[in-house]
């Protein structure tokens, strides 16, 4: 059964999270919220405050995958945390899939894990994904790493990471219960 870890530092974009987290969690997949604050409420960057699952820094040896809101501070926050960011370049050694959506994907491109790979962005942070193929789509994938542009490509990053944690079926059967018009 496929684990999702999802890290939340505050000023993250709560549209972009919680979109992500509610279509896999509608999929069946398991989502841990994870707070990068000491305590279990991270601020999003338009002042939302959501109760996550639990506090955390490092990724737990059952990820499948870790997942990045974009938004800002909460990209910053979570790219200047040094320990996180060795946990995620350790977690993608050990082949656990990652996913990052607008500025977010510049935290994966300064530690390397975007070389190669074609990767997309918000608009601006395109000099971050180091070594990155960069593409204008809204959401892509290439190997063990996706990632989207922004906001507006919440859900279907949402579908996406749906069919790659189960399969192209229950994506499609997620993407007709909540009315959603674009092909994935």
């Amino acid at each position: 059964m496929a684990k999702v870890y999802a890290y939340l530092a505050d000023g993250f974009e709560e549209v972009e999270c919680l979109a992500v987290v509610d279509i896999l969690r509608r999929g069946g997949v398991t989502v841990e919220t994870m707070s990068m604050v000491k305590n279990p409420l991270a601020t999003g960057s338009h002042g939302i405050m959501v109760a996550t699952d639990g506090i955390g820094g490092g990724i737990p040896e059952d990820a499948t995958m870790v997942f990045l809101p974009g938004g800002l501070p909460g990209t910053t926050n979570l790219n200047n945390n040094v320990d996180f960011c060795n946990s995620l370049k350790e977690a993608a050694r050990r082949g656990v899939k990652l996913a990052a959506i607008c500025a977010a994907p510049m935290i994966l491109g300064r530690l390397g894990l975007l070389a190669g790979k074609k990767a997309t962005c918000y608009p601006g942070y395109e000099d971050q994904l180091l070594r990155a193929i960069v593409v204008q789509d809204g959401v892509v994938t290439d190997g063990n790493v996706t990632t989207a542009r922004g906001m507006g490509f919440s859900v279907d990053l949402g579908l996406e990471l749906l069919k790659i944690l189960t399969n192209e079926e229950n994506a499609n059967r997620i993407k007709k219960q909540i009315q959603h018009p674009q092909t994935i």
